[in-house]
């Protein structure tokens, strides 16, 4: 008997489903093909000399079976190699290095073990499952969710890893770019939405790929943004979504080494990981990095009713956080499942994840969903210190790495300004919120907002950190549009099949006088510059701007703030808005270009946000020079400040009143010149906003803000060139 095969003296769970000739046939190949007994490090399959090693973990599996397919819909392995665990096993490792196979073979595994839910074992030998470290990832055009949940073999209609060997790919000298922060902008964009419409210009073959996206990076770079923070693209289940739907946004993660096969046009086993890697070039080459949106909270795998399909069928106790009744799954993540982050062999998974993603596919940064469930120990306590969040943040090989936290979980931790160490960036949901409220109009919101304007002070000081610590954004994938935001008081979520139960409650929208679309100028007046307020903002307070795609033109959901499993034209980027929203798209270049231009020297990189404020010469104002309004009724301040590494005094006027406001203006300084007008947004294009170096002056000591509206003033200190 060869080392490491048994031959097959019984029949096993796949035997009994195939015909007696076909077991014949794989007993065959399994007695010709002497494997050696390989190695448990690397974990996943790895391509060496001659052949590739493969490694799983599993603590109380019994045995375990390694597939070979031809074709993704095959309905029963090539291939059937048997570990045996008296010399295929080290520790709880089992591993076997098989001669003569190459990239591109499929695969997967068959996990015998008890299946007693009492004791959170869920073995269940019937269903073939993925490597956890696969590169990449096949789906039969039959794929079943369903299948996976029911008894019964579902090899036919089962998601099958590939061998993917890394080290083949011509990466041309590229590198990640290790973009400052203070000079980063972000724009938040789904793969497939971004170029899915017809009307988008590019290709049937390639609309929603990765290879449609390269098409579209002239529009990125005309537009000034400097990373894409990509929605999900790790491998996903569609089908996790209620049924006649298709889970669009992709946060159902089933691999976390594979990008999702459906985002390339490349539809042969390595094309996903090339195709993938094709846009991380491109996007390099063009000056803007690349982060992924990240989901290391749960999986697609559900409660304790849904499919096995990795980790569940692998080693059900390590893999996730499980209630004190061990059939059952903790539900941080309110998804069904939470991921056990803190484990020693997730931990591991989710490093090495990373690492891969940096070291192999080139990408500069990530933005965890969910970050703060990764903070919860196997019991779901809420730890001090989490080793996974330390690991990552410490280790070597990801020095630099930008590394941003939602820093928040649905079972209603939110630790945002307190978010374990001492490099990550957040999301800083109060920054929306308060925002959110200002120019709606609330009462009691004008101190919150002055502060969210730099750099939420009062929430971040205490850390001593940068400025851009706070990711600053007003909309993301997870509510309204910026043009639903202003466009409807409530949630309109019908077609989620809900009944309009899910999705958020709190907007802090305004429909500005009507629900929905209108022809109405006047609303449709108000709504632009409100949107104008939101961006203008966003992109000048102080901290790390991010808005999401199509802001910039005024996409709409058409009131849905929860489109999760709506892939249609409702979801896509209608590119036909360029051109309608002309004026709101230059607008937000013409603001990304001048932000781009601030004081970014050595200085400025080494100051927290304390320094920054302390040490900048600044006033606020009402009407009435140095006399702000501080009192619950008031929607309007001013405030100006001195600029010195720039040479610039500049003024701002936030005005959420309903009726125009004149304010007084401070001496420009400037010995002999005057202010010069910026932006307002209550003017009509073009001169809501103009180039930076065309701003007109003013001859008056006052300046007359309309309702609702953003002015912004400058001037030259000490007659200071620009």
């Amino acid at each position: 008997m060869a080392v490491g095969v048994q031959p097959i003296k019984s029949m096993s769970v796949f035997e009994a489903a195939t015909a007696s000739s076909g077991a014949q046939r794989i007993h065959q190949e399994v007695t010709a093909a002497a494997p050696n007994i390989g190695r448990s490090a690397p974990l996943g399959a790895t391509v060496g000399h001659g052949g590739v090693n493969f490694s799983l973990y599993s603590r109380d599996a019994s045995g375990i079976e390694l597939l070979f397919f031809d074709r993704e819909d095959d309905g029963q392995p090539t291939r059937l190699i048997v570990l045996d665990p008296s010399v295929n096993r080290t520790y709880h490792y089992w591993h076997v290095f098989v001669p003569g196979v190459q990239a591109g073979q499929l695969y997967g595994y068959r996990v015998h073990g008890p299946l007693d839910h009492i004791k959170g074992m869920r073995f269940d030998a019937a269903k073939v499952l993925l490597d956890p470290y696969g590169r990449g990832v096949v789906v039969p055009k039959n794929y079943s969710r369903k299948a996976a949940e029911e008894k019964g073999d579902n090899a036919e209609t089962a998601m099958k890893s590939v061998i993917v060997d890394p080290r083949t790919y011509n990466w041309e000298g590229d590198t990640p770019l290790d973009r400052p922060s203070s000079q980063s902008i972000v724009y938040e964009m789904h793969v497939r939405g971004f170029t899915r419409h017809p009307n988008s210009g590019v290709s049937a073959e390639t609309r929603g790929t990765f290879r449609g996206l390269i098409e579209k990076i002239p529009y990125l770079k005309d537009l000034g943004i400097s990373a894409v923070e990509l929605l999900p693209v790790f491998q996903f289940d569609p089908q996790d979504c209620p049924p006649g739907r298709v889970n669009y946004w992709g946060y159902a993660p089933i691999s976390f080494f594979a990008p999702h096969q459906a985002y390339s046009s490349r539809q042969d086993s390595q094309g996903p990981v090339d195709e993938f890697r094709d846009m991380v070039k491109a996007l390099h080459r063009a000056g803007i990095e690349i982060i992924l949106d990240v989901v290391f909270n749960h999986t697609a795998e559900g409660n304790h009713s849904g499919p096995t399909l990795s980790f569940r069928g692998l080693d059900n106790n390590a893999y996730y956080i499980l209630e004190q009744d061990r059939s059952r799954y903790a539900n941080y993540s309110g998804t069904g499942n939470t991921l056990n982050a803190n484990h020693p062999v997730v931990r591991r998974m989710v490093l090495d994840s990373i690492r891969y993603w940096v070291e192999e596919m080139h990408v500069d940064g990530f933005r965890f969903d969910l970050a703060s469930i990764l903070a919860r120990d196997s019991s779901g306590h809420v730890m001090s210190d989490p080793p996974v969040l330390w690991d990552i943040e410490s280790d070597p090989a990801l020095a630099g790495t930008k590394m941003i936290a939602e820093a928040w979980d649905a079972a209603g931790l939110y630790q945002v300004g307190s978010f374990v160490g001492d490099s990550w960036k957040e999301w800083n949901g109060k920054f929306r919120d308060d925002v959110r409220s200002f120019f709606r109009g609330e009462d009691c919101s004008l101190a919150r907002f002055t502060d969210r304007m730099l750099g939420s002070h009062e929430i971040y000081r205490h850390e001593e950190r940068e400025a851009e610590q706070s990711v600053n954004f007003v909309t993301c994938h997870d509510g309204f549009t910026l043009n639903d935001l202003v466009s409807y008081n409530e949630k309109h979520n019908e077609a989620n099949g809900e009944d309009n139960r899910d999705g958020t409650d709190d907007n802090r929208s305004w429909n500005c006088g009507i629900e929905g679309p209108t022809c109405d100028p006047a609303i449709e007046g108000l709504r632009n510059r409100q949107v104008k307020n939101f961006f203008t903002v966003t992109l000048l307070s102080l901290g790390l701007p991010m808005f999401a795609m199509g802001d910039e033109v005024r996409r709409t959901q058409y009131g849905n703030n929860n489109p999760y499993c709506r892939d249609s034209e409702s979801n896509w980027f209608d590119w036909s808005l360029v051109t309608k929203h002309a004026d709101v798209h230059r607008f937000v270049k013409l603001l990304i270009a001048r932000r781009l231009l601030r004081d970014t020297g050595p200085e400025r990189k080494r100051m927290t946000l304390t320094q920054l404020i302390s040490g900048a010469t600044k006033d606020w104002h009402g009407i009435k020079l140095n006399q702000p309004d501080w009192r619950d009724q008031s929607h309007s301040v001013a405030f100006s400040a001195e600029l010195k590494g720039e040479g610039l005094l500049v003024y701002f006027v936030f005005n959420a009143y309903w009726e125009p406001l004149e304010f007084e203006l401070p001496p420009d300084k400037s010995g002999g010149g005057s202010w010069k007008r910026w932006i307002d947004t209550f003017l009509e294009a073009p001169q809501d906003i103009v180039p930076w170096q065309e701003a007109p002056s003013l001859p008056d000591h006052t300046y007359r803000a309309g309702p609702r509206s953003v002015v912004v003033l400058w001037a030259s200190l000490h007659d200071r060139a620009l």
